[in-house]
């Protein structure tokens, strides 16, 4: 058996998980010719069959998808060999950019962010403010080093630090309904009210739908205070951070309808950033500093929303350079 190279390795990887030859080519930016020919040239070395070829796609035989198997450790330690080598040859940051979502608790956060980078004085932090899609959307196009979001866990190019978990609840204004409501409010009998709902700021990715009722009036907004606002002063309903308006609940200023049928949500605030992307001195100390600090947000959310909003003595102090 001669020896096989990296390059048809990759091609053959790529031809298996985008299941046809063109769209490999597409993945790897290389000719289709080039990269069928690769995928020959291993099978002659290898001396067996990786790809049935009979059918409308391809599909790696069964000695093929055993290769295929040890082939893609190879490439995930290559990949993190390449990263990691970027990461040696790296020294301090210039810069770390660095996105907060929409239902991120703001002045704390800001607030770890703030002591951090006193910290790293060479570093300069470029911040940006993104809601629903947007925040994932920038870090996926390259455009932000870490996020302070939500994201899909599923998602393998991506690793995460749990942060806190945050309740939405279903939110009125005292007398905000028209007419009496049963105890269980559906969906259907919101559908004549303006619902509140955030403006997604992603750019090119699908957009999604979090808690929006389907044929009702929309109000959309950029901020989570500003909807709290709107939804205070009579103008529409909506899902709103229980940490934001745990004082408008107990005073009365604000109702909660959430029942069954209009649950709200928990919904899972992380700090991610990308597997596949090599991270600097700066960066991994942060990474470990949230890390260490992710406690403290979750009691602070836990206890009540003014804890959200610790002096700065309390909050846990940035790392040493």
């Amino acid at each position: 058996m001669s020896e096989f190279t990296l390059h048809d390795l990759q091609c053959f990887d790529a031809v298996v998980r985008e299941g046809g030859f063109q769209a490999a080519a597409a993945s790897l930016h290389r000719s289709h010719p080039a990269v069928f020919a690769a995928v020959a040239r291993l099978e002659r070395q290898l001396g067996f069959a990786l790809l049935d070829r009979g059918g409308y796609r391809v599909r790696p035989t069964g000695a093929g998808q055993s290769f295929h198997g040890r082939a893609q450790s190879l490439l995930r330690e290559l990949t993190a060999l390449r990263a990691h080598a970027g990461q040696l040859a790296m020294g301090e940051e210039t810069e770390l950019r660095i996105v907060v979502g929409d239902f991120c608790p703001r002045p704390y956060v800001l607030g770890l962010l703030s002591r951090f980078f006193e910290t790293c004085p060479a570093t300069r932090l470029d911040l940006y403010f993104e809601a629903v899609s947007g925040p994932l959307e920038r870090l996926c196009d390259g455009e932000a080093d870490l996020i302070l979001h939500r994201v899909d866990k599923s998602d393998a190019r991506l690793e995460w630090v749990d942060l806190a978990k945050v309740p939405f609840v279903p939110v009125v204004a005292p007398e905000f309904l028209r007419e009496p409501a049963a105890r269980a409010i559906r969906p259907a009998q919101m559908r004549d009210y303006t619902q509140c709902v955030m403006r997604d700021t992603a750019r090119h990715t699908p957009s999604r739908d979090y808690f929006t009722i389907a044929g009702a009036r929309q109000c959309t907004v950029a901020d989570q205070l500003m909807k709290k606002e709107i939804i205070l002063q009579g103008m529409g309903w909506g899902h709103m951070p229980r940490f934001l308006i745990e004082e408008e609940l107990r005073d009365g200023r604000l109702r909660s309808i959430a029942n069954p049928h209009l649950p709200g949500s928990v919904e899972e605030l992380v700090a991610a950033r990308r597997l596949d992307v090599a991270q600097g001195p700066v960066s991994n100390r942060l990474w470990r500093y949230l890390q260490d600090a992710a406690p403290g947000l979750r009691r602070a959310l836990n206890t009540c929303p003014s804890a959200a909003r610790p002096r700065p003595a309390r909050a846990p102090r940035g790392p040493a350079p």
